[in-house]
């Protein structure tokens, strides 16, 4: 198990106690994130949980009688693992929409905008998605005010506020640009991005990045004077915003083609590790919605909190505390930074649905995207063309016990979303025949 940072704050030994209880529930976590041999069962789960909250009253009020609410040691950073565990224990179950899910999300929402606050590459669109999703854990906080742990959804809170700030910080300054402009900001923080990406394949790409190249001269080309102009022929405002990254992006491709995908041997045992997470995520990006269990991302999310905690002053160093060139340095951060927007693609895209059910679940998405697609491309000639798709369904259908699907004697998180889909199949399928059937009439009576 990927352990918490390292602290060397110091421990009340009256706590120790607590530190112990946390440690061992903790292990209980890791052991049932590692089972494979079943699915999670949601008592299993919110026994655990129940569990955590009952150490973190003990705590409360142990540092309220000492008067050390703001007390941090390694207490604190093995509960933060616990919180972690279960929040993504709750995306596994189905539990999504409930308060404790949002726990995992608010760490990495933070190290992103930490990231794009330290690298400035980011325009108006990056932030919407982000927002959108603030708006839904509020929403699911409210819901559960009177169902959870008032430290928890406190903690939470705490983190979606700290989270807001910088959102907004980041949402003035792109903000603040001229209309005219932003389309060629969203153009050179694509190009940039596109160039870190290329660097960093197993094969280096240079008629891609030449490419990338010609595509910011013709840019810089379009410049009067030294300025970006408006259609109007006037020198829009902030434009010093465009300069900078302008010939940050023209630094950056020459540095790449230099170095042609070679990083400081210093340094290379990180890039190996960081490429292998991303190129993992990566992949499950690919295949989540039939390989993914969201507990599994709990590893890569420490993996990446331990290199990133591992820069000195936001600085890479080798074993001899000498700093990173800017190659390195910049190759290192895209990759954390990529990791860590996989993580947060494949947190938000987790469905509502419990591990049990997502064999179901995701052949019913499969079955909605033909029969959408049938319909997209002109329906059927014939009802019997639908043969094999009814049969499908009716398959699944028949697969539930007074309405509810069921594993052994459980009755898995989830059963709304795929009953709704199932519905959903359904009426594509009757909309489908009654189509076809009515075509057949017509071309019976025309005849």
């Amino acid at each position: 198990m990927t352990d918490s940072p390292a602290i060397n704050a110091f421990l009340d030994p009256k706590e120790q106690s607590i530190l112990d209880s946390l440690l061992h529930l903790r292990d209980k976590l890791s052991l049932l994130k590692q089972d494979k041999s079943t699915y999670i069962k949601s008592h299993d789960v919110l026994g655990l949980y129940e569990a955590v909250v009952e150490q973190v009253h003990l705590l409360n009020n142990m540092r309220k009688e000492d008067d050390k609410h703001f007390e941090q040691n390694r207490v604190d950073y093995v509960l933060d693992d616990c919180f972690q565990l279960i929040s993504l224990f709750f995306l596994t179950i189905g539990r999504n929409n409930e308060a404790p899910a949002a726990y995992a999300l608010t760490s990495t929402i933070k190290r992103l905008l930490d990231h794009l606050k330290e690298n400035g590459l980011f325009c108006a669109k990056d932030l919407d998605s982000i927002e959108g999703t603030f708006e839904s854990m509020r929403e699911n906080l409210k819901r559960g005010q009177d169902t959870y742990s008032p430290h928890l959804l406190t903690v939470i809170q705490n983190r979606l506020d700290s989270c807001h700030r910088i959102l907004e910080e980041l949402m003035t300054s792109v903000t603040i640009l001229s209309p005219e402009l932003v389309p060629v900001h969203e153009k050179l923080i694509s190009i940039i991005r596109s160039l870190a990406a290329a660097n960093t394949r197993s094969k280096f790409p240079k008629s891609e990045v030449l490419g990338f190249e010609d595509q910011l001269k013709e840019i810089q080309a379009t410049m009067v004077d030294g300025n970006f102009v408006g259609s109007d022929g006037t020198i829009p405002v902030h434009q010093q915003i465009l300069k900078d990254l302008l010939e940050r992006c023209l630094l950056w491709v020459k540095i790449v083609l230099e170095r042609e995908g070679k990083i400081d041997e210093r340094f290379q045992t990180t890039y190996d590790k960081l490429c292998e997470i991303r190129n993992q995520l990566e992949r499950l990006s690919l295949t989540q919605a039939w390989s993914l269990r969201e507990t599994d991302l709990y590893s890569y999310q420490r993996q990446l909190d331990r290199f990133d905690e591992s820069r000195v002053d936001g600085n890479f160093e080798d074993s001899q505390g000498n700093k990173a060139d800017l190659h390195a340095q910049r190759t290192l951060l895209y990759l954390i930074r990529r990791s860590y927007a996989f993580i947060y693609s494949l947190l938000i895209a987790s469905e509502p649905v419990s591990e049990a059910l997502l064999p179901v679940f995701n052949q019913l998405q499969t079955l909605r995207r033909c029969l959408v697609e049938v319909q997209s491309s002109g329906g059927v000639s014939s009802p019997r063309e639908l043969y094999p798709y009814s049969m499908k369904l009716t398959s699944i259908d028949n697969m539930r016990v007074d309405g509810k699907f069921m594993v052994g004697h459980d009755i898995p998180e989830g059963q709304g979303s795929v009953n709704a889909l199932l519905a959903e199949c359904f009426d594509l399928a009757y909309e489908l025949r009654v189509e076809a059937e009515d075509r057949g009439e017509a071309e019976d009576s025309a005849n």
